[in-house]
């Protein structure tokens, strides 16, 4: 098992168990994971030329969320003049990671520090790190975040999975609430009667058990997100004519640092820890 640089015109490195089973990521754009094969196949949806394309946001892979999902209804900062409003899902994708891989517990390790960018948007010293474990058919997150200001700090967190599907009309879902919202509407819906419409397009979040999960009948294959309180809201995002699904883990809706739903405070000098897994089911 080894992390190396898989492509020096990208930035792309690979951690590998073996040649069926690994993942790529680009620490210089937002620490993104980019490629996850797992029992040779792919399980993510990346769009290369996009990637290439630094004047664009990425489509593809696993961006991370951070210090907002979504974005936020107010045309001036949360936190004062001085600042700059924060954009959608925040700046943690846009910026330069730092990794490690540790070789006792065989995972990779990425963070995040403030820096003078951060501090345009975000007036907080911290740190956020989320530790990843590969295994066969499964990916596993362990995010913390520390606030090492001398003021409680808040945040929202979230993942953007983008999952690689044959078609979305060969998709089932399961274990989704009765309602959902519909994002894009800003309406409480019913889930089946939205999900009709998954190939025009959907936005839409839910309250979920913690567990959000889809079948791809074509690939015969299930993928199941685990991801318990507080990180337990989901999101199911399609673009079409991308063959592609997000199925998203978020800790708080869009605007939670405007109108304070569900959004975190991390105390000074305290932590808040998440955990998420991703596991692939062959059938």
């Amino acid at each position: 098992m080894q992390v190396k640089l898989s492509n020096k015109e990208t930035g792309i490195f690979v951690f590998q168990l073996d040649q069926n089973n690994y993942i790529k990521f680009c620490p210089e754009r937002g620490g993104v994971i980019t490629d996850w094969v797992s029992d040779g196949q792919e399980i993510l949806y990346f769009d290369e030329k996009r990637f290439k394309d630094k004047t664009k946001s990425i489509r593809g892979g696993i961006p991370i969320l951070f210090p907002i999902c979504g974005k936020l209804e107010t045309s001036t900062s949360v936190f004062g003049k001085d600042y700059l409003q924060l954009t959608q899902h925040g700046f943690a994708r846009d910026l330069q990671w730092q990794f490690f891989f540790n070789e006792n517990k065989k995972s990779l390790c990425l963070f995040l520090n403030e820096s003078k960018k951060t501090k345009k948007y975000f007036p907080f010293d911290f740190e956020l790190r989320i530790e990843v474990t590969l295994k066969i058919n499964c990916l596993e997150f362990e995010i913390t975040i520390f606030n090492s200001t001398d003021i409680a700090m808040p945040i929202n967190f979230g993942l953007h999975p983008y999952f690689n599907v044959s078609d979305v009309k060969n998709l089932e879902f399961i274990d989704n609430p009765l309602n959902c919202q519909n994002q894009e509407k800003n309406i409480i819906s019913n889930t089946l009667d939205e999900l009709k419409n998954i190939n025009l397009g959907v936005d839409l979040l839910m309250y979920t058990s913690g567990r959000s999960a889809f079948i791809d009948k074509f690939f015969k294959r299930q993928v199941t997100l685990t991801h318990p309180y507080p990180f337990d809201l989901g999101v199911i995002w399609s673009d079409p004519p991308r063959r592609m699904i997000c199925l998203e883990p978020w800790t708080s809706p869009r605007n939670s640092f405007v109108d304070g739903f569900r959004k975190i405070i991390i105390p000074t000098n305290d932590r808040q820890r998440f955990n998420a897994s991703i596991q692939i089911k062959h059938f």
